[in-house]
């Protein structure tokens, strides 16, 4: 407690000093609740200094997200010190279930830098737009145009990178006028086993991906429009290092239909209604390893219909924002085992006992301004949440364990929440608090046999769990000068009915060489604080300096530590820029993880620091330009893990890339 006693103190040293300020105020007010845009205009990528790096990389930006990493693809972004499970993440608001039951594929995994615009990341209880949540949410927005002038733009990129020999290659092509806007992507990424430091192998590391995405826009009337878009993103022989299988398939075609309005002169400032599609296929096996006990294979599906209908709107003061959301998702998974003697029987089970649920839900937000310099946002989320299992086989399954349990369950689900924002002579300040509740998701539900890598231990759903409740306070401070910007933040979250695993020892484990099994249950409490610190210094018109730092506890009600939570992480960079021309060197580091868990899997995680370094040119040929990014990670072959690298898996050691975008 003395650590975070200092963290405070630090805190609220700076905001005594940035109350101090008395220049003229030209300032409008500026909302500071966690918003983290990776851009704001089409083809932002181009400008960050790994302009082909993975989403993955992108997010793992924020202050408030880090990223649960199995392997080199695909890794679980957790918000706020939360997994998905606590978070929602969409695409354009659209909700999107993954089909693997060891979070192989995340939703973030079929969205692609070159067809990313923005990734706005929204802090606890505020991210409930599109369903409610208690960590936060990210929705991945999509590059599109926009109707306009006559405009074709066609871009070629091409990328390589040395220590898993990633090969990068990809096309897009944007067009415009003033009825119709036209954008397509395609991104395709095949890389190789990685290495660790020393040139140490890293095995079922390798991955293939392709990615299409297209967006088309219609202006059927003035200031109406209909868009349709998709996704088709399919990923082959992704290696999972930190698991004990790989997948050989992991598919998704992700569709919608938008219709929206504009009006002028109206208090509606927007109104837009959207249809969407989307099916995943996810397909594990372990064909590709070596002494294996009992080969198994392990689909899995998910299916979701769903729409949205958000409607802005003023009334003198008011700004209201509602939100009508509702989708169908279809869960189902299984496990066959193969029986090295072939006279013996296969044996099958559900893990994912083929499990609808039906949601629907209302949001509604008023930010009203209170003056010139402050407003006060009130929302609040409600909806109802009904999953039924489909399959007798997989509910008699269950019944094993819960007798009385019938094919259905129905949840009501609430969340509010009070944000108050000043802004003044660049001094920024909001604090809230906020109420939420989550449903158990499918595997902590109805999950049959889920054998967790981390901890050893088999995983049982119980669909009697009580609906997980946080209450959250959360502060912001921060002052924006010409020479520097300063930004502190700290949340708190008292957990009620914590959803957590375990162990049963009255049964016996599925999985061969099991520690045992666990059964999904709640704590009665938990907590988790969450701050960080940023500071951006303009040293002058050339060179840049950032510091980014943050710090996080989480303890049970037995003041036991919590699995996965961040220990002390810096980021600091000096960043150069004259004309055509732009370098960086950053240094990376986490302190060493403490705070850890044994009994969930966890152990210590000694501190690291790492160095980058990347140049960056822009050559014109009249009206064509070819932007060239190269760099080098992990410069002195660092070998580490962070806290979060599953079964303390190595990250990769020296590499070596370069980034070609041409456009014309």
């Amino acid at each position: 407690m003395k650590n975070l006693s200092t963290v405070f103190l630090i805190f609220l040293s700076f905001g005594f000093l940035t109350a101090q300020n008395k220049e003229k105020d030209t300032t409008k007010i500026i909302q500071l609740k966690e918003i983290v845009l990776i851009g704001k205009k089409a083809a932002t990528y181009q400008k960050e200094a790994k302009s082909l790096g993975t989403i993955d990389e992108y997010l793992n930006q924020s202050s408030r997200i880090n990223m649960i990493k199995r392997g080199a693809y695909a890794w679980e972004p957790i918000i706020n010190n939360m997994p998905t499970e606590r978070t929602l993440v969409t695409i354009d608001g659209m909700r999107i279930f993954g089909a693997c039951t060891d979070k192989m594929d995340p939703i973030t995994s079929y969205v692609e830098v070159t067809n990313l615009s923005e990734a706005v990341v929204q802090d606890g209880q505020s991210g409930s737009l599109f369903g409610n949540t208690i960590g936060g949410s990210i929705d991945l927005k999509r590059n599109k145009t926009i109707f306009g002038e006559k405009k074709l733009e066609v871009q070629l990129q091409s990328g390589f990178e040395s220590n898993n020999s990633q090969k990068i290659l990809g096309s897009s092509v944007n067009f415009k006028n003033e009825i119709f806007y036209f954008d397509l992507d395609v991104m395709s990424r095949n890389a190789e086993n990685y290495s660790a430091a020393n040139n140490q192998e890293v095995l079922y590391s390798q991955f293939n991906k392709l990615n299409f995405s297209n967006i088309l826009g219609f202006q059927i009337k003035e200031n109406k429009l209909i868009e349709t878009s998709i996704i088709y993103d399919n990923a082959t022989d992704v290696g999972y290092p930190a698991l004990t299988m790989d997948v050989s398939l992991a598919k998704a075609l992700i569709t919608s239909i938008k219709y929206e309005v504009i009006p002028k002169n109206s208090i509606i400032e927007n109104w837009e209604t959207k249809i969407y599609f989307n099916t995943i296929k996810h397909v594990m096996d372990d064909t590709t390893r070596p002494n294996v006990p009992i080969h198994m294979d392990m689909p899995g599906w998910s299916e979701t219909f769903g729409y949205y209908s958000k409607l802005k709107y003023r009334f003198e003061k008011h700004h209201f924002l509602v939100n009508l959301n509702s989708f169908y998702n279809k869960s189902l998974a299984e496990m066959t085992m193969y029986p090295n003697n072939p006279n013996e029987n296969l044996m099958f089970m559900l893990t994912w006992p083929d499990v609808r649920t039906f949601y629907n839900g209302v949001f509604l937000e008023d930010t009203y301004d209170l003056s010139r310099n402050s407003n006060l946002t009130l929302n609040i989320s409600l909806g109802s949440h009904i999953n039924t299992v489909t399959s007798e086989f997989g509910l008699e399954s269950l019944q094993i364990f819960y007798p009385e349990m019938s094919d259905t369950k129905s949840r009501f689900l609430k969340s509010f929440g009070a944000n108050y924002h000043f802004s003044k002579l660049g001094f920024h300040c909001h604090f809230g608090v906020a109420y939420s509740e989550r449903a158990p998701s499918v595997s902590e539900g109805y999950g049959f046999y889920l054998f967790n890598s981390f901890d050893g231990y088999d995983n049982i759903g119980n669909p009697n769990l009580k609906n997980e409740t946080a209450i959250e306070g959360n502060f912001s401070i921060g002052l924006q000068k010409k020479k520097f910007r300063i930004k502190a933040n700290a949340s708190y979250f008292h957990f009620y009915d914590y959803i957590i695993a375990h162990t049963d020892f009255s049964l016996s484990p599925m999985t061969i060489g099991a520690n045992g099994v666990r059964v999904y249950s709640s704590l009665d409490t938990a907590t988790i604080l969450n701050t960080s610190l940023s500071v951006e210094y303009f040293i002058n018109q050339f060179f840049t300096w950032n510091v980014q730092t943050s710090y996080a506890i989480g303890k049970t009600d037995d003041n036991e530590n919590l699995p996965f939570i961040s220990p002390l992480s810096y980021i600091s960079s000096l960043r150069f820029k004259k004309n055509k021309f732009t370098s960086e060197i950053k240094l990376v580091g986490n302190a060493t993880q403490s705070n850890f868990n044994p009994e969930f899997g966890e152990d210590q995680t000694p501190n690291f620091a790492i160095l980058n370094i990347n140049a960056g040119y822009t050559f014109k040929f009249g009206t064509t330009k070819l932007m060239l990014k190269t760099g080098v990670e992990n410069l002195f072959d660092k070998n580490y893990s962070t806290y979060s690298d599953w079964n303390n898996i190595p990250r990769m050691g020296g590499n070596f890339y370069v980034n070609l975008n041409y456009v014309f």
